[in-house]
C-alpha cells in the first residue's frame, strides 16, 4: 500500500537544504525559519506513522513507480515509526538550541550557512536509513549521513577538530567499504538486494554462506553502531566538535548501526548462531565502556564512553534474539537517544557557563545556576537507570529478558549489566559532586575571558550566561526524557507488539511482496 507520509521526511528536508543554499549565505529570520517549520513538520509526520503502523501494519512507498523487487522501496513498521518519531523530536531540539547558540555568537554567515543544510542532509540520511526496504537503499542512507557528518564533524577547520575528523572519516570509509562488500556478497548469494525477498531466499542458502553474509553485515553495522572491539574511534572524535552537533552525533548515528543490526538480524537471519557471539560483545562493550568512563576527568569524554557502554545494553537485548529482549532493546534505544543527545546540550551548558568541561576546572554550579544543576542531574540519573525514571524500565525489562533466557551466559550479561549501571553511577555523581558542588571560586564570573573557544566556527567569550534559547530548548528534552516514564505503559507495550512483528517477519514481507 502507497502511503504518500512515508518519503516525505527524506524529501523535505533535501529540499529545505536546496533552499537554504539557494537563499545565500547571510542567516535570516526567514531561513531559520524554514528548517525549523520542515523538522516540525517532519515531527507530525512521524508521529501520524507511528499510529498508522500499529494500526494499520507496514506502511510501504514506492518512489520511483517501479514495485518491489524490481524498483526502491521504503518501508515503515513499528519500529521505524517509532525511532523515526523520536530521533525527529531530536532533530527539531538541536537546531533550536544550535541557532540560540549561533545568534549569541553572532555566527550570521559562517559557518551557519554550511551548518544548516549539511544538517538538513544528515536528517534526511537517517530517515532514509530507518526506512530503506533494501539494503543498496541502505548503503544510500548511510552515505548521505555520513557525508553531511563529514562537514559537521570539521566545521570551523581548528586542529583537534580536523585531526578528530580524520579519524571518524577514515573509520566511517571501513565501515562502508565492509558495508558495500557484503552487499556485493548477498547480491551474488540471492541475486536480490531487496530486504523483504533476502528473507526468503536467505533461507535457503547453505549454512556457511549464511554465516558469512551475515558476519560480514554486522562487522559494518558493529563499527557504525561503535560495538567493541570496533568502538575506539568514538571518544576521540565527538568531544572536539560543538555541543549540537556532539548531542546529534552521540543521540542518533550510533543508533542508525543499531537499528540496522535489529533489521537486520531479525528480518534476513531469525535464529541466528551468532547470539553467543553478540552476547559476549554486549558484555564487553559495556565494561570496557564505563571502565573507560570513571577514568576521564573531561564531561564530554566521560559521556562519550558512557555512550559506548550503554550501546552495549542494546546489542543485548538483539543477542537474545527473544520477544522480550527485543522489545527491551527498542525501548532501550529511543530512551537512550533522548537521554544521551540531552545530556550533551547540558554539557553544552555548562562550559559555556563555566569555561569548560574539564572537571578539575569546575566547581559550585548548583549555587551560581540552580536551574543547570537540575538540567544536568535529572538526565544523568536517567542514564544511570534510576527508579522510576525510563533508564530502570528500560534495564529492567532487559534484566528480565536475560533471566527469561536462563542460559549461563544470559545470567553473566545480567551481573554485568547492573555492575555497568552501578559505575554509570559512579560516574555521573563524581561529576555531580566536583562540578556543581566544588569550590565555586573556580568558575569565572560571566562576561570575564579566560580564553578563546571555537562556537559553530566563531570566537565567543567563555565564561557567558547561556542564552534563555539554549535553556529552554533543553529543558523541554529533559521533559521529553522524563515524559517516558509517564507513558511507560502504552510504551512498553508498543514496542512489545513491535518485537512481535518483527519476530513473526510476515507483515513486514507481505507489506513488500504482497
Amino acid at each position: 500500500m502507497n502511503n504518500v507520509l512515508v518519503p516525505l521526511p527524506v524529501v523535505l528536508p533535501l529540499l529545505a537544504a536546496g533552499v537554504r543554499l539557494a537563499l545565500g549565505p547571510r542567516i535570516t529570520r526567514v531561513q531559520r525559519g524554514i528548517s525549523v517549520a520542515v523538522l516540525l513538520s517532519i515531527v507530525v509526520i512521524a508521529a501520524v506513522l507511528v499510529y498508522q503502523t500499529d494500526r494499520y501494519g507496514p506502511q510501504t512507498m514506492d518512489p520511483g513507480g517501479w514495485p518491489a523487487p524490481i524498483g526502491v522501496m521504503l518501508v515503515v513498521d513499528r519500529l521505524s515509526a517509532l525511532i523515526l518519531l523520536v530521533s525527529s523530536v531530536i532533530v527539531l531540539a538541536v537546531i533550536v538550541y544550535a541557532i540560540g547558540q549561533g545568534a549569541a555568537d553572532n555566527d550570521e554567515v559562517t559557518p551557519l550557512a554550511i551548518f544548516h543544510p549539511a544538517y538538513l542532509i544528515l536528517v534526511a540520511g537517517v530517515a532514509d536509513t530507518f526506512m530503506a526496504g533494501d539494503l543498496f537503499n541502505l548503503y544510500v542512507g548511510f552515505e548521505i549521513l555520513l557525508t553531511a557528518s563529514y562537514v559537521l564533524i570539521t566545521i570551523g577547520g581548528t586542529g583537534a577538530r580536523v585531526r578528530a575528523g580524520m579519524t571518524y572519516i577514515v573509520v566511517s570509509l571501513l565501515s562502508s567499504v565492509v558495508f558495500l562488500l557484503a552487499i556485493g556478497l548477498c547480491y551474488a548469494a540471492t541475486g536480490t538486494l531487496t530486504m523483504a525477498q533476502l528473507a526468503v531466499r536467505l533461507d535457503a542458502l547453505p549454512d556457511d554462506v549464511r554465516l558469512v553474509l551475515q558476519l560480514a553485515l554486522l562487522v559494518g553495522f558493529g563499527i557504525k553502531a561503535a560495538v567493541f572491539p570496533l568502538s575506539a574511534w568514538l571518544p576521540d572524535s565527538y568531544p572536539t566538535t560543538p555541543a549540537p552537533i556532539t548531542a546529534l552525533f552521540a543521540g542518533l548515528l550510533t543508533k542508525v548501526g543499531v537499528y540496522a543490526m535489529i533489521r537486520t538480524q531479525t528480518l534476513l537471519f531469525p535464529g541466528s548462531n551468532l547470539t553467543t557471539l553478540l552476547l559476549v560483545a554486549a558484555a564487553l562493550t559495556m565494561l570496557v565502556g564505563i571502565l573507560g568512563a570513571v577514568a576521564q576527568t573531561d564531561i564530554k569524554r566521560l559521556l562519550s564512553f558512557t555512550l559506548v557502554s550503554h550501546i552495549g545494553f542494546m546489542v543485548f537485548g538483539i543477542g537474545l534474539a527473544s520477544r522480550a529482549g527485543l522489545a527491551g532493546a527498542i525501548f532501550y534505544v529511543a530512551h537512550h537517544i533522548t537521554v544521551q543527545t540531552t545530556l550533551f546540550l547540558v554539557t553544552g551548558l555548562v562550559e559555556r557557563r563555566g569555561g569548560s568541561t574539564s572537571i578539575e576546572r569546575l566547581g559550585g554550579l548548583a549555587r551560581l545556576s540552580p536551574l543547570l544543576a537540575v538540567l544536568f542531574f535529572i538526565p544523568a540519573m536517567n542514564l544511570a537507570g534510576i527508579p522510576p525514571l525510563s533508564g530502570f524500565l528500560g534495564k529492567l525489562g532487559l534484566l528480565r529478558a536475560g533471566v527469561e533466557a536462563g542460559t549461563p551466559l544470559a545470567y553473566t550479561l545480567v551481573g554485568v549489566s547492573v555492575l555497568t549501571s552501578l559505575l554509570t553511577l559512579y560516574a555521573v555523581c563524581w561529576v555531580w559532586n566536583r562540578a556543581f558542588w566544588g569550590d565555586r571560586s573556580k568558575v569565572p564570573e560571566p562576561g570575564q575571558i579566560i580564553r578563546t573557544r571555537e562556537g559553530l566556527g566563531g570566537t565567543a567569550i567563555v565564561a557567558a550566561a547561556y542564552p534563555g534559547s539554549m535553556a529552554g530548548t533543553t529543558l523541554a528534552l529533559v521533559g521529553f526524557a522524563t515524559a517516558f516514564t509517564v507513558v511507560a505503559g502504552p510504551l512498553v507495550t508498543y514496542t512489545d507488539r513491535a518485537a512481535a512483528e518483527l519476530l513473526e517477519r510476515t507483515p513486514y514481507v507481505t507489506a513488500v511482496l504482497p
